[in-house]
Protein backbone atom coordinates (compact mmCIF):
# COMPACT_ATOMS: atom_id res chain seq x y z
CA UNK A 1 0.00 0.00 0.00
CA UNK A 2 0.80 3.78 -0.55
CA UNK A 3 1.44 4.32 3.14
CA UNK A 4 1.86 8.45 1.96
CA UNK A 5 0.49 11.27 3.95
CA UNK A 6 -0.89 14.39 2.19
CA UNK A 7 -2.13 17.13 4.04
CA UNK A 8 -2.95 17.29 7.84
CA UNK A 9 -5.80 19.41 8.87
CA UNK A 10 -5.67 21.28 12.34
CA UNK A 11 -9.05 22.06 14.21
CA UNK A 12 -9.04 25.98 14.88
CA UNK A 13 -11.51 28.37 16.34
CA UNK A 14 -10.85 30.35 13.76
CA UNK A 15 -9.78 29.28 10.43
CA UNK A 16 -8.56 32.93 8.80
CA UNK A 17 -6.66 33.50 11.64
CA UNK A 18 -5.02 30.24 11.84
CA UNK A 19 -3.77 30.41 8.59
CA UNK A 20 -2.83 34.11 8.64
CA UNK A 21 -0.44 32.66 11.44
CA UNK A 22 0.95 29.85 9.45
CA UNK A 23 1.51 31.66 6.20
CA UNK A 24 3.52 34.32 8.28
CA UNK A 25 5.48 31.48 10.65
CA UNK A 26 5.80 28.39 8.45
CA UNK A 27 4.59 28.56 5.31
CA UNK A 28 3.74 24.87 4.84
CA UNK A 29 1.45 26.04 1.56
CA UNK A 30 -1.15 22.88 0.71
CA UNK A 31 0.09 20.68 3.25
CA UNK A 32 -1.44 21.81 6.56
CA UNK A 33 -5.19 22.70 6.12
CA UNK A 34 -7.62 24.08 8.86
CA UNK A 35 -11.27 23.26 9.22
CA UNK A 36 -13.63 25.71 12.02
CA UNK A 37 -14.05 23.12 15.32
CA UNK A 38 -14.69 23.98 18.91
CA UNK A 39 -14.07 20.32 20.24
CA UNK A 40 -12.95 20.56 23.79
CA UNK A 41 -9.58 19.56 24.36
CA UNK A 42 -6.97 20.66 27.02
CA UNK A 43 -3.67 19.82 27.89
CA UNK A 44 -1.30 18.33 26.00
CA UNK A 45 -2.86 16.54 22.44
CA UNK A 46 -0.59 14.18 22.40
CA UNK A 47 1.14 14.87 19.21
CA UNK A 48 3.58 17.16 18.08
CA UNK A 49 4.83 18.31 15.04
CA UNK A 50 8.62 18.76 14.05
CA UNK A 51 10.28 21.18 10.87
CA UNK A 52 13.78 19.64 9.94
CA UNK A 53 16.00 22.09 8.58
CA UNK A 54 19.19 22.42 7.15
CA UNK A 55 21.64 24.61 9.62
CA UNK A 56 20.84 26.44 12.33
CA UNK A 57 20.35 29.55 11.07
CA UNK A 58 17.06 28.18 9.41
CA UNK A 59 16.00 27.13 13.22
CA UNK A 60 16.43 30.29 14.51
CA UNK A 61 14.48 31.81 11.14
CA UNK A 62 11.24 29.97 11.42
CA UNK A 63 10.91 30.42 15.49
CA UNK A 64 11.52 34.11 14.96
CA UNK A 65 8.68 34.18 12.14
CA UNK A 66 6.59 31.81 14.34
CA UNK A 67 7.53 34.14 17.58
CA UNK A 68 6.64 37.10 15.92
CA UNK A 69 3.14 35.69 14.28
CA UNK A 70 2.07 35.16 17.94
CA UNK A 71 3.25 31.20 18.66
CA UNK A 72 4.75 31.01 22.46
CA UNK A 73 8.06 30.09 22.79
CA UNK A 74 8.19 26.24 24.85
CA UNK A 75 11.96 25.37 24.67
CA UNK A 76 13.96 28.30 23.09
CA UNK A 77 16.68 27.85 21.02
CA UNK A 78 19.41 25.61 22.23
CA UNK A 79 22.69 23.47 21.34
CA UNK A 80 22.64 19.61 22.26
CA UNK A 81 24.69 16.36 21.32
CA UNK A 82 22.00 15.79 18.30
CA UNK A 83 22.23 19.33 16.63
CA UNK A 84 20.28 22.84 17.10
CA UNK A 85 16.23 23.37 17.67
CA UNK A 86 13.50 24.84 19.68
CA UNK A 87 10.24 24.21 20.69
CA UNK A 88 6.67 26.80 20.29
CA UNK A 89 3.21 25.98 20.99
CA UNK A 90 1.27 27.90 17.78
CA UNK A 91 -1.99 30.46 18.93
CA UNK A 92 -4.38 27.57 18.40
CA UNK A 93 -2.68 25.04 20.55
CA UNK A 94 -0.60 22.86 18.08
CA UNK A 95 3.11 22.22 19.04
CA UNK A 96 5.68 22.90 16.59
CA UNK A 97 9.56 21.87 17.17
CA UNK A 98 12.16 23.21 14.44
CA UNK A 99 15.41 21.34 14.39
CA UNK A 100 18.32 20.20 12.71
CA UNK A 101 21.23 17.66 13.04
CA UNK A 102 23.92 20.40 11.55
CA UNK A 103 25.86 22.48 14.28
CA UNK A 104 27.26 24.74 11.61
CA UNK A 105 25.79 27.25 9.09
CA UNK A 106 26.28 27.13 5.49
CA UNK A 107 24.63 29.50 3.91
CA UNK A 108 22.24 32.61 4.26
CA UNK A 109 19.30 32.28 6.76
CA UNK A 110 16.00 31.29 5.24
CA UNK A 111 12.94 29.21 6.00
CA UNK A 112 13.35 26.30 3.72
CA UNK A 113 11.61 23.39 5.27
CA UNK A 114 13.31 20.00 4.32
CA UNK A 115 10.94 17.90 6.17
CA UNK A 116 7.75 18.12 8.31
CA UNK A 117 7.17 14.81 10.35
CA UNK A 118 3.74 13.89 12.55
CA UNK A 119 4.97 11.87 15.84
CA UNK A 120 2.19 10.70 17.77
CA UNK A 121 1.76 9.66 21.16
CA UNK A 122 1.37 6.22 21.73
CA UNK A 123 -0.18 4.31 25.11
CA UNK A 124 1.31 1.17 23.84
CA UNK A 125 3.82 1.60 21.17
CA UNK A 126 3.75 -1.44 20.17
CA UNK A 127 0.18 -1.82 19.55
CA UNK A 128 -0.11 1.48 17.48
CA UNK A 129 2.64 -0.30 15.44
CA UNK A 130 0.93 -3.48 14.61
CA UNK A 131 -2.30 -0.89 14.10
CA UNK A 132 -0.07 0.60 11.20
CA UNK A 133 1.76 -2.39 9.75
CA UNK A 134 -1.58 -4.44 9.51
CA UNK A 135 -2.69 -1.75 6.95
CA UNK A 136 0.42 -1.70 4.97
CA UNK A 137 2.54 0.89 6.38
CA UNK A 138 5.99 -0.01 6.70
CA UNK A 139 8.18 0.37 9.59
CA UNK A 140 11.77 2.35 8.36
CA UNK A 141 12.97 1.96 12.20
CA UNK A 142 11.66 0.54 15.67
CA UNK A 143 13.40 0.59 19.19
CA UNK A 144 11.20 -1.80 21.13
CA UNK A 145 8.42 -0.17 23.03
CA UNK A 146 9.54 3.36 22.84
CA UNK A 147 9.79 4.81 18.88
CA UNK A 148 9.07 4.01 15.88
CA UNK A 149 9.34 5.93 12.38
CA UNK A 150 7.40 4.69 9.13
CA UNK A 151 8.54 4.36 5.80
CA UNK A 152 6.22 7.28 4.37
CA UNK A 153 7.98 6.49 1.07
CA UNK A 154 7.71 10.15 -1.09
CA UNK A 155 5.07 11.50 1.33
CA UNK A 156 5.81 15.18 1.88
CA UNK A 157 4.77 14.42 5.69
CA UNK A 158 6.99 11.73 7.67
CA UNK A 159 4.85 9.79 10.26
CA UNK A 160 6.90 8.52 13.96
CA UNK A 161 5.16 6.67 17.31
CA UNK A 162 6.49 7.62 20.39
CA UNK A 163 5.68 6.98 24.34
CA UNK A 164 3.24 9.69 25.13
CA UNK A 165 4.82 10.09 28.09
CA UNK A 166 7.84 10.77 26.39
CA UNK A 167 6.75 12.78 23.48
CA UNK A 168 5.43 15.12 26.04
CA UNK A 169 9.08 15.61 27.74
CA UNK A 170 10.53 16.00 24.81
CA UNK A 171 8.01 19.13 23.77
CA UNK A 172 8.56 20.26 27.14
CA UNK A 173 5.30 19.78 28.28
CA UNK A 174 2.68 17.88 30.89
CA UNK A 175 1.49 14.96 29.40
CA UNK A 176 -1.42 15.15 30.92
CA UNK A 177 -4.30 16.16 28.79
CA UNK A 178 -8.06 15.27 27.77
CA UNK A 179 -10.71 15.89 24.83
CA UNK A 180 -9.89 15.80 21.22
CA UNK A 181 -6.65 16.08 19.28
CA UNK A 182 -8.19 18.41 17.13
CA UNK A 183 -6.05 16.76 14.58
CA UNK A 184 -6.99 14.89 11.35
CA UNK A 185 -4.45 13.32 8.96
CA UNK A 186 -5.31 13.08 5.53
CA UNK A 187 -3.75 10.02 3.43
CA UNK A 188 -4.60 6.85 1.61
CA UNK A 189 -4.71 5.04 4.83
CA UNK A 190 -8.42 6.61 4.66
CA UNK A 191 -11.47 6.53 7.18
CA UNK A 192 -10.03 5.26 10.34
CA UNK A 193 -9.11 5.65 13.83
CA UNK A 194 -5.86 4.63 15.39
CA UNK A 195 -5.46 2.73 18.85
CA UNK A 196 -4.83 6.54 20.64
CA UNK A 197 -7.73 7.96 18.99
CA UNK A 198 -5.94 9.75 16.28
CA UNK A 199 -8.52 9.92 12.82
CA UNK A 200 -7.52 9.51 9.05
CA UNK A 201 -9.60 10.84 6.50
CA UNK A 202 -9.26 10.15 2.58
CA UNK A 203 -7.08 12.11 0.55
CA UNK A 204 -9.60 15.16 -1.73
CA UNK A 205 -10.28 14.89 -4.94
CA UNK A 206 -7.75 16.13 -6.95
CA UNK A 207 -5.22 16.25 -4.07
CA UNK A 208 -1.69 14.91 -5.55
CA UNK A 209 -0.02 12.31 -3.33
Amino acid sequence: MNSAIESLTLDVSDVTTAQAFYDAAFGLGDRLRFRAADAESSGFRGYTLSLVVAQPANVHALVDAAVAAGATVIKPVSKSLWGVGGTVQAPDGAIWKIATSAKKDTAPPSRTVDEIILLLGAADVLASKTFYTERGIGVAKSFGRSYVQFDTGTSPIGLGLYRHASLAKDAGVAASGSGSHRLRINGVLGAAVDPDGFAWAPVEAGASL
